[in-house]
């Protein structure tokens, strides 16, 4: 019940406003099959031009969402620029949508001009942005990439949907919730350019997986959701990362399994720097977090001490991972 109370309350707050100072922002990335596909979000320049935070929002979020807010709030405070990423089709007025393993609107943001003037970007990534986000630092990257976190991230997709979609009364809000934000975005995506699958149909989903299979698998060329999770997931390619890496995670986690992380994570040895949480829900966790990133306690405030270090002179992969826990997959903290 506390995962869930962790996991609720903050989607019923107002979004976090304080302390945000950006503007709009409007990019673009080139789809193969989709030519130009507009990307929004929200710019901060900083006052520092040592490093830029790069922030991608979860399944059915938005460059909007308050996670992301209340991060770029923290980390403006501490003088860094910021960038809100909006995945296409966030917000409804693009022609298209993404998925967990497309990592092309990341790549297009960071080549941005705005974003040219920075040494090095920290991205970070919430739930499957966080997948996104580790998937990105597998793949040939932007060169500036220094460090890359994710919050509440699975690393299997396919027990992640499994998950989801168990038949549990648990389970049952947040599939609804999320499901009925994708099918409104979908009916908005599809008033700018084709879908694979008509709108009506989509409509009458009622899993995760049916969703993948009518959308995501026929968009992007799976021959099925279960080929999409195998050939998407970020898992079996961990060992690829090449810049420091940190999933910050909680084992009661009501909509990331435990399961969707743990073997992924022990295979990938060192090159990730696990932090089981054991206090907290989905993408929230108690004001007091410390994850031995600073005085600034709380998941934002961590983060922002997380992405300052990237930007610092003395900036290494062991500054980063430094903790009071200590790091590496076994890594757990309060």
């Amino acid at each position: 019940m506390r995962a869930h109370f962790w996991t609720v309350v903050p989607r019923l707050l107002p979004p976090p406003a304080a302390g945000l100072r950006d503007a709009a922002w409007r990019g673009s990335v080139v789809d193969p099959e989709r030519g130009p596909v507009p990307l929004g979000g929200w710019f901060s320049e900083g006052a520092r031009r040592d490093v830029v935070v790069v922030l991608v929002h979860g399944l059915g979020g938005s460059a909007e969402s308050h996670y992301l807010s209340a991060t770029a709030a923290a980390c403006q405070a501490r003088g860094l620029a910021t960038l809100r990423l909006g995945l296409r089709g966030s917000d409804g007025k693009a022609g298209d949508f993404y998925h967990a393993g497309l990592t092309t609107d990341v790549a297009a943001a960071l080549a941005a001009p705005e974003l040219a003037r920075y040494e090095r970007v920290a991205l970070i990534g919430f739930s499957l942005g966080g997948h996104v986000a580790l998937r990105y630092a597998t793949e040939p990257h932007e060169a500036r990439l220094a460090a890359v976190a994710a919050i509440c991230a699975p690393l299997e997709l396919q027990p992640a949907q499994r998950f989801f979609d168990r038949p549990s009364p648990a389970a049952w809000p947040y599939r609804v919730y999320i499901l009925e934000r994708l099918k409104r975005l979908y009916a908005e995506i599809a008033a700018h350019g084709p879908v694979p699958t008509p709108v009506e149909r989509v409509q009458r989903v009622r899993t995760l997986r049916e969703w993948d299979a009518l959308t995501v698998a026929p968009r992007f060329g799976f021959s099925s959701a279960e080929d999409y999770y195998a050939r998407a997931s970020v898992g079996p390619r961990l060992r690829q990362l090449s810049v420091p890496a940190m999933l910050v995670a909680c084992p009661s986690d009501p909509m990331v399994p435990h399961a969707s992380i743990a073997t992924a994570a022990a295979a990938a040895g060192a090159a990730l720097d696990l932090r089981w949480v054991r206090r907290g829900g989905h993408v929230a966790f108690p004001a007091d977090l410390d994850l031995g990133f600073g005085d600034a306690r709380g998941l934002a405030g961590q983060l922002a001490s997380w992405a300052a270090r990237v930007g610092s002179e003395e900036f290494s992969s062991r500054s980063l991972s430094e903790a009071p826990c200590g790091a590496g997959a076994a890594a757990a903290t309060t």
